[in-house]
């Protein structure tokens, strides 16, 4: 299979000032020298840090390996730090988005930039995404799902809702607890696939329902909402769903057709999940995604290539439906 151009819409940056400030931390997320290496303490455990998490020039040079033509970088979310008070990271939050809008600007569209909220103060950060998209010209924000799970907990973030709405926002809606709140406790077993894989698929399509249950999609009907994973367990339930329709409430069919108002990415997953999700949402609405650098996969080689799908939606998943999402956004 040839080498298809790849826009990847779903990688992590840990840069602008959030490096220094995770160093000066005393709980938490922090970061801490381990045996003569550096590690990232967060909410829910431990990894290396390394420069692939805070150095543009690494991350240019593993796109240039791996084929990837642009990267959409994003605020760190499931660090939790747009969860803390905005005393403690408010500065730090406008420092990284100031830093993308310089990437982006610098490499000519190559990376591009999702900003972090200060969400603890919902006025606060509907104020900032209104900088982010009028001043910075970035896309849009990353936002912790949890305040997805709920048309309740969606509420919170009207202010936040009702400026993206305003500025056709794109919103990353990405594993991560609401401010105040502290993440859902690892699994005491295989956590890596109790915690990591089961319990954030299901948790992503609760996000999903929520989108396609209440009225968010119309009263804010501007906004691109990008779901994580291919929608979570979506593509494998649906019918089941719709099955419960039939037989409890035949007057009111489940709304897979509301699916396509929303957009998706394939991060972490792999062929068979993906031929799944373009046969119920199509391939112009999925978007390539890595989660580099949590998953440092090659997208072609584990993912691409290795799937039954056409060349016309192997296309459009690679670069085409991202493409022209960011068109749409003004990110040529």
């Amino acid at each position: 299979m040839q080498r298809l151009p790849m826009i990847d819409m779903h990688a992590h940056f840990y840069g602008g000032g959030l490096v220094e400030e995770l160093r000066a931390r005393d709980a938490r997320p922090c970061l801490r020298h381990d045996n003569g290496g550096v590690q990232m303490l967060a909410m829910n455990g431990a990894f290396p840090f390394e420069e692939a998490h805070w150095k543009p020039e690494t991350v240019l040079g593993q796109m240039d390996r791996a084929g990837i033509d642009r990267r959409m970088l994003t605020f760190p979310g499931a660090l939790c730090l747009d969860a803390l008070p905005v005393a403690e990271i408010g500065a730090a939050i406008a420092g990284f988005n100031n830093l993308m809008s310089d990437l982006q600007a610098h490499t000519n569209g190559r990376l591009m930039g999702l900003a972090g909220l200060p969400l603890a103060e919902p006025e606060l950060a509907a104020r900032e995404l209104l900088r982010i998209r009028q001043e910075l010209g970035l896309a849009g924000a990353i936002l912790p799902s949890d305040y997805f799970n709920t048309i309740r907990d969606a509420q919170t973030l009207l202010p936040v809702l009702e400026a993206a709405n305003a500025t056709g926002a794109l919103l990353m809606l990405h594993p991560g607890p609401m401010a105040g709140h502290m993440p859902e406790p690892v699994a005491k077993e295989f956590p890596q696939y109790r915690t990591s894989a089961v319990a954030l698929q299901a948790q992503t399509s609760q996000v999903v329902l929520t989108l396609l249950l209440s009225d968010l999609l119309d009263r804010f009907a501007h906004i691109r909402f990008q779901i994580i994973n291919l929608g979570g367990t979506i593509p494998f339930i649906f019918e089941r769903m719709e099955s419960i329709a039939r037989h409890r409430t035949p007057e009111k069919p489940f709304p897979t057709d509301r699916l396509r108002r929303l957009w998706f990415d394939t991060a972490s997953m792999g062929p068979r999940a993906l031929e799944c999700a373009v046969a119920l949402y199509g391939a112009d609405r999925i978007m390539l995604g890595t989660d580099w650098p949590i998953f440092r996969d090659l997208p072609h080689e584990t993912t691409l290539a290795k799937s039954r799908l056409s060349s016309e939606d192997l296309a459009l998943i690679s670069h085409g439906t991202a493409q022209s999402l960011l068109d749409d956004l003004g990110l040529v």
